[in-house]
């Protein structure tokens, strides 16, 4: 009797499980949420109170759990997180095409056709003066 067993085709989603179905990356962030979450639960429980302490704890797990098992196009959350980090903060956006204003160039030319008649007449003006006192 055989068995066939479905394989998929794109073998870049997959990932190596560690230990109890997680893999190592998890299992870092898990870790790091249970050294930091448990103490602060201890410490803070006798002052708060336990059901305080007990949220309080789990407001303090809760980025270590995003870190852990959320993941968009291949990217973990902390690489997401740079990427927005990156574009928003570190590089600033510079607008890579800019429209030139054809009426403000127009009028510009004008007002150079405009001063060079004038220089050109101011200077006739003087030579004509020039030559009529001679």
């Amino acid at each position: 009797m055989a068995i066939s067993v479905a394989v998929p085709k794109d073998l870049s989603g997959i990932k190596t499980k560690v230990a109890m179905n997680l893999t190592k990356r998890q299992i870092i962030c898990f870790g790091s949420a249970a050294a930091l979450g448990v103490p602060f639960y201890m410490l803070t429980k006798g002052v708060l109170g336990t059901e305080v302490a007990a949220l309080l704890m789990v407001a303090v797990m809760l980025p270590f759990f995003f870190l852990a098992m959320y993941e968009k196009d291949g990217f973990p959350a902390e690489k997401i997180l740079y990427f927005m980090l990156r574009q928003k903060v570190l590089t600033p956006g510079i607008r890579p095409y800019k429209s030139e204003n054809i009426h403000k160039q127009l009028e510009e030319r004008e007002k150079i056709k405009k001063e060079v008649r004038y220089l050109e007449q101011k200077a006739t003006g003087r030579a004509t003066k020039v030559r009529g006192k001679k």
